[in-house]
């Protein structure tokens, strides 16, 4: 009885009590706001409280594994999410008009999901192995490959949201690896010299028979659905339009909880998912859009702080990247929602339905709490 009591001790030492305390906080406020969002269908509640427990168990189950045993199994980690991309390319299921699903025979899988992780955690493992070397551009181009070749294979799927959340955080370790300015600032100004072009000729990149090539038809037609969402008020635009309505139309203080006039009356399409944010800022307003975001910005600079105290390179890239993996979730959500950001299927982290978001987010979470709690001893230090 006294081995149990002690493997239950063990276990609940595992936490990162601040963070589990915030993320507390927001598992309650995400069912919440759920619980209001799914109107008549009470069944995506409880489905969402399941995902919720699962997420829950499987942060746990990860945050008492070492980091050091994480890192030995990343490199294998890294070769599978490839493989089993590339068995989405020649083999994957399509649905809607992408393919992104993967049937084993004994379940269906989303492999794109598993390289949010397994991309930044590659980088750190690549990065750590370098950490007596001086860096050269070599190393930042092995990297940068490390990086393209799954970013590629879920951009052809196509999965282009899931794809820029692996690019960003692919990019925030190895800028935490010591990416020079050099580098940093070229690439900053042809970005903008490229906003800039989109903006000027913006009535000839979104004419109706322009190809973009290296975009799809849908992805197009959000880019110019976002710099100008009326052309289209019914259509591609409707989206973006209701969405900036509701969130508008909650004031400074909101309309009260399960009051929202355009998610009641089915205004707001895909309230459940990605435009989630529409219905709290809807219900409460200005003040507590400002209250949420400050609760996910703890979590953040939680994360942050646990990464600064890591007690090796590789658990600071993971803790650092990780911590900004859930900035660009929050990031791009919100600025789709208000319009800033053209609509590209970012779910809101911890608020948006969905079972696999919250999975990959409870394992970014607990490998975030194995970080902090982790002590090396003489055995394991290396």
């Amino acid at each position: 009885m006294k081995l149990v009591w002690q493997g239950i001790l063990k276990a609940f030492n595992s936490f990162d009590w601040p963070l589990l305390i915030l993320l507390g906080l927001m598992a309650i406020l995400g069912l919440t706001v759920m619980h209001s969002a799914v109107g008549s269908t009470d069944w995506r509640f409880a489905e969402q409280s399941k995902h919720f427990l699962l997420a829950f168990v499987v942060m746990w189950v990860v945050a008492c594994i070492p980091p050091p045993w994480i890192m030995r199994l990343t490199p294998y980690v890294y070769v599978l999410g490839v493989i089993l991309l590339l068995g989405v390319e020649f083999f994957g299921e399509t649905s809607k008009g992408a393919t992104r699903w993967l049937n084993l025979g004994f379940m269906r899988i989303q492999p794109s999901e598993m390289l949010k992780i397994t991309v930044p955690i590659s980088l750190a493992w690549y990065f750590h192995k370098r950490q007596n070397a001086q860096l050269s551009v070599l190393d930042f181009l092995v990297a940068g490959l490390l990086l393209a070749v799954p970013f590629a294979l879920i951009v052809r799927q196509p999965d282009l949201g899931t794809a820029l959340i692996v690019l960003a955080t692919g990019f925030y370790v190895i800028y935490f690896a010591g990416l020079s300015f050099k580098i940093l600032v070229p690439a900053t100004l042809l970005l903008l010299a490229g906003l800039g072009s989109l903006l000027y000729y913006e009535d000839l990149l979104c004419a109706p028979g322009f190809d973009w090539v290296v975009l799809h038809n849908y992805q197009k037609n959000r880019v110019c659905t976002l710099l100008n969402p009326g052309m289209d008020p019914l259509g591609k635009g409707f989206h973006t339009i209701q969405s900036m309505i509701a969130v508008g139309s909650g004031g400074i203080y909101g309309k009260g909880y399960m009051l929202g006039t355009q998610s009641r009356l089915d205004f707001i399409p895909e309230r459940t998912t990605d435009f989630v944010f529409a219905v709290f800022a809807e219900e409460f307003g200005l003040y507590g859009g400002i209250m949420l975001l400050i609760l996910y910005a703890l979590i953040i600079l939680r994360g942050l702080a646990i990464a600064v105290h890591a007690k090796s390179q590789y658990s600071r890239l993971v803790a650092g990247s990780l911590s900004l993996m859930l900035f660009t979730y929050v990031f791009v959500n919100v600025g789709m929602v208000t319009g800033v950001l053209p609509v590209v299927g970012v779910p809101l982290p911890f608020m948006s339905y969905g079972g696999t978001a919250l999975l990959t987010l409870g394992v970014a979470c607990g490998m975030l709490m194995g970080i902090s709690r982790y002590r090396p001893t003489q055995k394991n230090s290396h």
